[in-house]
């Protein structure tokens, strides 16, 4: 008897095996839109997954190294991987027979005319639907698919903090350079008051001079003080973001950015779309409701079920596994009238296919906006900072020409004003470049970090453990 319900279990899982073939087909997708041409423009060097190693910064390195462990989020998002993981598991085991086994033991106490004694009974129990036409399995696949956009998602968040660390680093370089600058222009100007004093007190110059120049150097100390906050706020930000408590964080930052690597290689749109983790996300989304589609279409098939159970029973133990009985009972159900809500339910879930194809779509022209978008920003930002060093060039000859003019006494009254107030507007002019500058070059590097980010596919973080196993699954 156990070897034929042993037999009977065997049975049950080649049913499995064979009905596993009508399965239904998965179809890949295409975004629909047009076929996309190249980009606008493109460099030589290639873009590395870990983008940022371009810059060749080792702390940045480190930074990033820190928050791929550490920062919270992250993390939060690794666990809802695990989610996935453990739902794909619970579905894919709707494949296999449900065994349960059962034991009881019953005690009769001796009554007249009866003996009494103990009675054990053991049964063992299979239920098993057979995945007639592969709902079951659609359902496994859809479960796979999710658990990959799971995995997409946890690889897209990375890729959005390695962008976060990237631009708060350098925007704290930024701010650094910018309070030095305003330290520098402190004392220029300052400097300058002096000069102004002296003449102030040979009756050369009017009082007001003085107190003009001293509302620069009130406005260079004003703008010091937003340097200085700026650079709390944005180390803050990076303990955040590496996951440590912002009064236990220390760093220290450079006094200037590092040199911009060469232009990246954009490549083929099309690749584009097979890297990046948000479009393979939606693309897997997509194919999550594709299977759920098919499995609703399967919910109008009829389903045929096994029942195998065996059970022993004995007064005494060792005679309770000599004995086995078992029973086998097959179930065919078939949907008759169910009012229009199979049919219902297969229209909603072919609306949900179809909005996740468009949501697919409008991913991946928002990646290729994206794309062009920084190649033309920092395409004009460039030659926005040669026409600053211009202008820069410019007031600094205008400052120094105005200057030696007062210095020298060549002063004269124009409508009242003295010549003093074009050199004041002249150096408010100048100092307001080289900061604005300063900010030019970040704006440059962000530009430069958007396209990375645009560009760059997954990587490897220390984080996780393994990748989602994907052999159900078909790439786009």
């Amino acid at each position: 008897m156990k070897t034929s319900f042993a037999s009977s279990i065997i049975l049950l899982l080649v049913l499995n095996l064979f009905f596993w073939q009508c399965s239904p087909k998965i179809t890949p997708y295409e975004p629909p839109i047009a076929e996309p041409q190249a980009f606008s423009s493109s460099g030589m060097d290639s873009v590395s997954a870990r983008w940022w190693e371009a810059f060749d910064d080792p702390e940045l390195n480190r930074l990033m190294d820190s928050s791929f462990s550490n920062n919270l989020d992250l993390i939060s998002i690794w666990y809802q991987l695990q989610e996935a993981r453990s739902i794909r598991k619970i579905q894919s085991s709707l494949l296999l027979p449900d065994i349960e086994g059962s034991a009881r033991t019953a005690i009769s106490r001796p009554q007249p005319d009866f003996a009494g004694g103990e009675n054990t009974q053991i049964g063992v129990s299979a239920n098993y639907e057979v995945d007639l036409w592969g709902r079951i399995r659609a359902g496994v696949q859809a479960e796979d698919f999710r658990l990959q956009a799971s995995y997409f998602d946890y690889q897209t968040a990375a890729m959005t903090l390695s962008s976060q660390i990237a631009t708060t680093w350098f925007q704290l370089i930024t701010a650094k350079k910018q309070l030095n600058l305003a330290k520098e222009q402190i004392a220029i100007n300052e400097k300058i008051i002096k000069l102004i004093k002296v003449r102030f007190g040979a009756g050369q110059v009017k009082g007001v001079d003085i107190l003009r120049q001293q509302q620069l150097v009130e406005e260079a100390k004003n703008q010091q003080l937003l340097y200085e906050t700026d650079l709390e706020v944005l180390k803050n930000q990076l303990a955040v973001l590496t996951g440590v408590a912002p009064q236990n964080f220390t760093i220290s930052a450079k006094d200037s950015l590092p040199p911009l690597p060469p232009h990246p290689q954009t490549g083929l749109p099309l690749e584009l779309v097979r890297r990046r983790p948000d479009l393979q996300r939606a693309y897997h989304q997509l194919m999550a409701a594709d299977r759920d589609m098919a499995v609703a279409v399967r919910n109008k098939f009829p389903r045929l079920s096994f029942n195998l159970s065996g059970q022993t029973r004995s007064n005494t133990y060792p005679e309770l596994f000599n004995d086995w009985a078992y029973t086998l009972g097959a179930n065919l159900v078939a949907p008759l009238l169910y009012w229009g809500r199979l049919r219902a339910e297969v229209d909603r879930t072919e609306a949900i296919k179809n909005q996740q194809l468009h949501n697919y779509g409008q991913s991946v022209l928002i990646a290729f906006q994206e794309v062009e978008n920084a190649l033309i920003r920092e395409k004009k930002q460039a030659e926005r900072l040669k026409v600053i060093d211009k202008r820069i060039t410019m007031a600094s000859n205008v400052q120094k020409q105005l200057q030696i003019e007062y210095i020298n006494g060549l002063t004269e009254y124009i409508n009242g004003l003295t010549e003093y107030l074009d050199i004041l507007v002249s150096l408010d002019e100048q100092q307001q470049l080289e900061r604005e500058k300063i900010q030019l070059k970040q704006q440059v590097f962000e530009s430069r970090i958007a396209l990375y980010r645009a560009l760059a596919g997954n990587f490897d973080l220390e984080f996780q453990d393994d990748q989602p196993d994907n052999q159900h699954i078909n790439e786009p």
